[in-house]
């Protein structure tokens, strides 16, 4: 069994990162393959809604100059799927956005091959506007026919400096309980 979760911050050390990698670490003792993907940062472009996945059927978006296609194929591969992204305006990252969009789109396209797998949301947030992401990314879930573990909380951390994720200890409370129940649900649905 094998997660890999997307950080959708520019910071590649940020909170972001850090509360991802936290779910990762339990995971990774409860015996599942994890990997770590950079999504913030990098220059994506967002869905045109040209169809050419949906007439191709190739698994693959038409827009090729940047990395969505090479997430796209680690997304199919990986039994979770854990997207983070710090809140900005109350809302996404665009990279955030825009894997979210392009990925989807190609997904059902081909035979929608998200379905059923498990996907968690991981947001931080400096004070507010995080539950709106959280919402965001498990729309992009829901409407993939994926499934959402529950945790002991929303999935999300209040930090704003470097280093406030290991202040905030509920968040990290929770991404303990997240991890553990996205392990006990990916065994059960092997």
């Amino acid at each position: 069994m094998k997660a890999v979760a997307f950080n959708g911050s520019p910071k590649t050390d940020g909170n972001t990162a850090h509360m991802l990698r936290l779910v990762l670490s339990d995971l990774e003792k409860d015996g599942i393959e994890t990997e770590f993907v950079q999504v913030g940062g990098e220059l994506v472009r967002g869905c045109r809604a040209c169809g050419a996945c949906r007439q191709n059927k190739d698994m693959k978006c038409a827009i090729t100059s940047d990395k969505i296609n090479e997430w796209i194929q680690k997304m199919a591969s990986a039994d979770a799927i854990i997207i983070g992204s710090p809140t900005y305006f109350a809302d996404l990252t665009p990279e955030t956005k825009a894997l979210m969009d392009r990925c989807g789109y190609v997904s059902r396209s081909n035979g929608n091959f998200l379905k059923r797998k498990v996907g968690a949301a991981v947001v931080v947030a400096r004070r507010a506007g995080a539950v709106h992401v959280f919402d965001s990314i498990n729309h992009f879930f829901t409407i993939l026919e994926m499934i959402i573990p529950g945790s002991s909380y929303w999935n999300l951390s209040l930090s704003l400096a470097p280093g406030d994720f290991e202040k905030d200890a509920e968040g990290n409370a929770t991404m303990h309980t997240l991890a553990d129940n996205m392990a006990w649900l990916m065994k059960k649905l092997k």
